[in-house]
């Protein structure tokens, strides 16, 4: 009998002294939030565009596209508005690619030629503004008084975002193409008597930004295990625009000449001519 409980006794000793394995092993576990570890969009590269020559191009016409973020089609450009690990609106992702120095971001120019580079900082200095503003207050004796109200950069205001793209016809391989030049996040801004207009941010160049947007995951609605990167989006225009300019000789947007339903005609116009200028050229 005394020896059962001698025996008992060095078993219970050494199961106290035994470390905690099992707490050790959840503590040092790795939590993934999911049932895979999402790698696939960190290993993309660009797909190679096909080479251009001077001699094959047998037509060309540049058009000025602009992506509206609030149509249901475009929304993955906007949101989400709180950046994740891997996920991250458009205008968030070009930013974080600026401040990197992966992309080069141009000024806007009235002709909207890429010719003076600006860094992250000086984009960031300018959107920072100070207005003053007079009220009134609303018990007596009702002075007014003056206040000063200063203004950040809110990546939310960028509803919009502007395409130069290039529209050719290939003789080489007999086929309408079209090829993205540059691209011009559009902020929207309200003016002193309430309205809000649209205001170009700056020019990136597109084939120098498929680096960063290839790496970038653009929301998928039907299918969250094939998302695609804001480069596969813009190459297989998976996105709703509208036409606001063609290259015309007296070098002006649809809205300086058309208002209204026109311009909404007239941007179909352009559209529709793209498309008839190629079965034009086939005989069936």
């Amino acid at each position: 009998m005394k020896q059962l409980f001698v025996i008992l006794g060095l078993i219970g000793l050494s199961l106290f002294c035994a470390p905690n394995t099992s707490a050790q092993t959840i503590f040092d576990q790795t939590y993934t939030d999911g049932i895979y570890v999402e790698n696939a969009t960190g290993v993309k590269a660009p797909m190679p565009l096909p080479n251009i020559r001077e001699a094959d191009i047998m037509w060309k016409k540049r058009i000025w596209r602009e992506i509206d973020f609030r149509q249901k089609m475009n929304q993955g450009f906007y949101f989400p508005v709180v950046s994740h690990q891997n996920w991250k609106s458009f205008i968030t992702v070009i930013l974080d690619g600026m401040k990197e120095g992966k992309i080069t971001a141009y000024e806007v120019e009235p002709t909207d030629e890429l010719l003076n580079p600006i860094s992250y900082n000086q984009f960031m200095s300018k959107q920072s503004d100070t207005a003053y503003r007079t009220f009134r207050r609303p018990y007596p004796p009702y002075d007014e008084y003056d206040t000063m109200i200063v203004s950040h950069f809110e990546p939310t205001d960028v509803m919009r975002c502007r395409i130069k793209e290039d529209w050719y016809f290939d003789k080489q391989r007999s086929q309408l193409m079209v090829r993205i030049i540059a691209i011009c996040p559009v902020k929207m801004i309200e003016l002193e008597s309430g309205d809000r207009v649209p205001q170009p941010l700056f020019w990136i160049p597109y084939e120098s930004a498929r680096e960063v947007l290839v790496q970038a995951p653009f929301y998928n609605h039907n299918n969250s295990a094939a998302r695609l990167s804001y480069d596969e989006v813009f190459l297989k225009r998976m996105f709703d625009s509208y036409i606001f300019k063609e290259e015309n000789v007296y070098d002006r947007n649809i809205q300086e000449y058309a208002k209204g339903v026109d311009a909404l005609l007239e941007s179909e116009r352009i559209k529709h001519s793209l498309i008839e200028y190629e079965e034009y050229l086939w005989e069936y």
